[in-house]
């Protein structure tokens, strides 16, 4: 920031010596002159420090989308968070191990076989983890299914939990199997990228085998996905600002499709949303 042309400096009026006049004597002119306390040399870096604030964070081994708030944005992440918004990841899977933490760089702890492992029987096993999480998901909405109301939420997606609740995976299928590898792309609310570990590690046990994680990658975080990430040679202020201007509607929209039927203060958050993307 401290690398984008800065401002003009203030002005103010000063009286400057004149030319002698006629009578010999030196006279005062007023003039528009610079004010000195706010130059670069004397003022020293415009931004010396910065808030930014962390979204649905990732662990050390995890990798994609990573929302962060800056400046009046940090508000948002808070509306965010009680939007309980669905993460998308993509997961891949080994065959044929097991490690303590789930992970295929962790500690060696079993060996098992995998021939006997076809996709029908991994997408029947994906079918129950999808059906028993659905009956929670229901559980922990607090929405009475009999009503209006539920039926308009099912019909806009919007059935989630509102409050505090386990990991809940709201869809997950197969995208790519050649043993002993595969991937799985998992849609899910209020998850670790730990649990999503413990998730392939738990369907090797269900298929009479052992599994670990390979990699856990977010492609979606609400309205965000990799097209609006921005790469680390990306990271400076103009793509940081380009960045903000392009998913402001984005946001906005989210917000108002999630929260509008719960409390009409979006307009509220709109005007903040405006507030930071100027920020």
């Amino acid at each position: 920031m401290n690398e984008a042309p800065a401002p003009p400096p203030r002005q103010r009026i000063r009286f400057l010596p004149a030319a002698p006049g006629a009578g010999g004597a030196p006279g005062l002119v007023p003039a528009w002159v610079p004010v000195l306390a706010e130059h670069p040399l004397v003022r020293g870096p415009r931004f010396t420090k910065l808030k930014v604030g962390a979204g649905h964070r990732l662990d050390v081994k995890a990798s994609g989308v990573f929302v962060l708030g800056v400046g009046h944005g940090n508000k948002l992440l808070t509306d965010r968070y009680h939007c309980h918004l669905t993460k998308v990841y993509t997961v891949g899977g080994l065959f044929g191990k097991a490690t303590e933490d789930f992970s295929d760089t962790g500690k060696l702890v079993e060996k098992a076989t995998f021939d006997h492992i076809t996709r029908e029987k991994l997408e029947r096993i994906l079918a129950v983890i999808q059906g028993t999480n659905h009956k929670a998901l229901l559980m922990h909405s607090n929405i009475d299914m009999k009503t209006q109301e539920a039926y308009e939420l099912a019909v806009n997606g919007l059935i989630r939990p509102m409050g505090k609740s386990p990991p809940i995976i709201t869809a997950i299928r197969c995208l790519q199997f050649a043993l002993p590898e595969f991937q799985l792309e998992i849609h899910c609310v209020h998850e670790t990228q730990q649990y999503l570990r413990k998730i392939v590690h738990e369907i090797g046990l269900e298929l009479k085998s052992c599994a670990v994680c390979t990699q856990v990658r977010r492609i979606r975080d609400g309205v965000f996905t990799l097209d609006d990430a921005l790469l680390r040679t990306q990271w400076n202020l103009q793509s940081i600002r380009n960045a903000i201007s392009d998913c402001q509607l984005k946001v906005r929209a989210e917000l108002e499709k999630t929260l509008g039927h719960q409390d009409k203060s979006v307009h509220k958050m709109a005007a903040e949303m405006a507030h930071a993307a100027d920020s």
